[in-house]
């Protein structure tokens, strides 16, 4: 899919993906658009280097209900992710990071009930988007 050299994740957010979701790859691109300094970095959870992710951070390698983020070597789920994403984005996106203020609780169950139903309301791939050529350094393998 992407790069298949030595993965340098250095200064960037690493964002994890469910590669077969359309709700996901359209999350994907909205990033891309609003990423003109390349901040971001993507794999897909199916991938193996995603798999190594999980297994790295102890979740089950079938965790595919949530973008995951990681920055400097943390790990942020679900409504966290979606917080930590918008706090890099250029325009006013920066702004949404006021849900931080939020219960956790409450914010992850609106986020839960949108993952739930994604497939049925966005529908499903039958594999990972390709990049584009000039977008393929941007994804890891």
């Amino acid at each position: 899919m992407g790069s298949s050299g030595p993965i340098n994740t250095s200064g960037k957010v690493l964002v994890l993906f469910d590669g077969v979701c359309n709700l996901c790859n359209g999350a994907v691109q909205f990033i891309i658009r609003r990423d003109p300094q390349s901040k971001f970095l993507f794999a897909s959870l199916q991938s193996e280097f995603g798999k190594s992710q999980l297994l790295k951070f102890r979740l089950d390698t079938d965790f595919l209900h949530s973008i995951l983020v990681i920055e400097n070597n943390a790990l942020y789920q679900r409504s966290d992710a979606a917080i930590r994403i918008a706090s890099h984005l250029k325009g006013g996106w920066h702004l949404l990071t006021v849900f931080k203020f939020i219960p956790r609780i409450i914010r992850d169950g609106v986020y839960k009930l949108i993952a739930s139903g994604r497939y049925r309301v966005f529908g499903k791939r039958e594999q990972c988007m390709i990049p584009s050529p000039d977008l393929k350094t941007r994804f890891i393998d």
